[in-house]
């Protein structure tokens, strides 16, 4: 009787291999490798330049030759706050590279557990022990209590066996994250340096704008005194002096308003260097800054592979295209082993017997099956994403293009518009000079006057903002080709 419940026991079920073929048909996958959109071909040159050498090469220390301007930078990557946020996403990466290669290694675990069951007299478990009982063998310590405590101290481990290399690119696709991240730092760099530049320019541009206006309230101030004595002599008439006035006023409420966008800007800069408000020292005014001579672009291959941008949505591309193996090696079978070691008794007496010294290995093939509709979700996202960061590579290629072209025409074009705004303030300050005279003489009126000095001062402060331009359009050419961030 006993026999033949056993024989029943083990008789294997005749749908059992029809269970099988059908899980393991579920695991079967008929997507095809992915196929990216194609790609353009990209320029073999810059518009308007062919050079070899690029000025994203040089280092940021001698790129901008101003000392104040280069204290300015250090000081604020050491003490930005995006930097710092930056930073942290590295080690964010980091950990999250070390973590996936935990998955590698078996997990092993330091296990201390006690249960009790009480086992009903009609259950297996509980005739099996009864009969254990009975035999002459079961003596002492031996005897099986009811309830039954269950003690068990030791390790426990479980392992995924990497077969299809699912665990493998995972770990890649954590670590080319990782090596992105440290891009998007130094692209975090490139734009504080720029930055920092911009609003240096801006600073020395606003000091040459005090400058000028300061000189022309010198020369109305001049005039109104003489248009004043004039009026006394019976020459002009009051609307002369009010006239000659209000263009001072103007001028010195101009003076105000630069004034206020000097302290905006420090404040900017402060604020960049993580530190409160103060003056910023700096060094002469933009009116005595010339451009360089010659201003290099390089190959868009150089820029290519220096732009941080770029290299960062590449290198998320890459990881995107493995999180599709990823995705794809999740419907086949994985292979799972789970064992343990310890001590393990139903009498807490005898745990520390090596007669309670148990160990165990357990093997386990398993294939997903009725959760397919979540893994094809799964894929069907991962490809949809790297088609996003392909569109977005793209994207942060063809902006590359366009900044620097942009930017190279523009430092010559502002160039050209500085030189001849040099002309235009010569003449008309030549223009100045000849109405005071004249009217002086009594041969211009004090209409002619005015109009030559608010020409003159509308010139100079044009000559300056075409200057700040020429310098802002240099920085973003420098930042565009990849410099700023080695």
């Amino acid at each position: 009787m006993v026999q033949s419940f056993k024989n029943k026991l083990i008789k294997i079920p005749y749908y059992l291999p029809y269970l099988l073929l059908f899980a393991m048909g579920g695991c079967q996958m008929n997507y095809q490798p992915l196929q990216q959109p194609s790609a353009r071909p990209t320029p073999v040159a810059f518009i308007g330049s062919d050079d070899s050498t690029s000025i994203g090469t040089e280092n940021w220390h001698t790129f901008f030759d101003d000392p104040y301007l280069v204290h300015l930078i250090d000081t604020t990557l050491a003490g930005n706050m995006d930097l710092q946020i930056a930073t942290q996403r590295i080690e964010v990466a980091r950990a999250s590279y070390n973590y996936s290669q935990g998955f590698l290694m078996p997990q092993v675990d330091l296990a201390a557990s006690a249960g009790l069951d009480r086992y009903g007299k009609t259950t297996l478990n509980g005739v099996g022990n009864f009969d254990t009982n009975l035999s002459s063998n079961v003596q002492g310590n031996l005897l099986i209590p009811n309830p039954t405590p269950d003690f068990f101290l030791g390790a426990r481990s479980t392992w995924e066996i990497d077969l299809w290399g699912k665990l493998r690119n995972r770990r890649k696709a954590a670590y080319i994250r990782f090596l992105a991240s440290q891009e998007g730092r130094n692209l975090v760099i490139t734009s504080l340096v720029a930055e920092v530049a911009r609003h240096y320019y801006t600073l020395l541009s606003l000091d040459g704008e005090l400058e000028i206006i300061q000189k022309n309230m010198d020369l109305q101030q001049n005039a109104v005194e003489l248009v004043k004595v004039q009026k006394l002599a019976g020459r002009v008439t009051e609307l002369a002096v009010q006239q000659f006035t209000a263009q001072l006023l103007n001028t010195q409420s101009r003076q105000r308003r630069i004034q206020q966008q000097i302290i905006e800007t420090e404040n900017q800069l402060n604020r960049l260097m993580g530190r409160f408000p103060q003056p910023i020292e700096r060094g002469k005014s933009l009116q005595e800054w010339e451009l360089p001579g010659q201003v290099l672009a390089g190959l868009p291959t150089q820029m290519l592979t220096r732009r941080p941008d770029i290299r960062q949505a590449e290198l998320e591309l890459q990881a995107a295209n493995i999180d599709i193996d990823v995705a794809r090696a999740s419907f086949l079978p994985s292979l799972n082993l789970s064992a343990y070691v310890g001590v393990n008794s139903y009498r807490l007496e005898t745990l520390i017997n090596p007669a309670s010294i148990a160990a165990g290995l357990l093997g386990g093939l398993t294939a997903p099956v009725f959760n397919r509709r979540f893994l094809k979700a799964n894929y069907g996202q991962s490809v949809a994403q790297s088609r996003e960061s392909f569109y977005r590579y793209r994207q942060t290629v063809l902006t590359g293009f366009s900044e620097v072209v942009t930017n190279l025409r523009g430092v010559e074009n502002y160039r050209a518009v500085a030189d001849l705004q040099g002309q235009e303030v010569d003449v008309l300050r030549k223009a100045v000079a000849t109405s005071n005279d004249l009217f002086a003489g009594g041969y211009a009126s004090y209409l002619e006057v005015i109009t030559a000095q608010r020409s003159v001062l509308e010139a100079e402060l044009a000559l300056i903002s075409s200057k700040q331009a020429q310098f802002l359009a240099l920085t973003e050419l420098y930042r565009s080709l990849g410099g700023g961030w080695q």
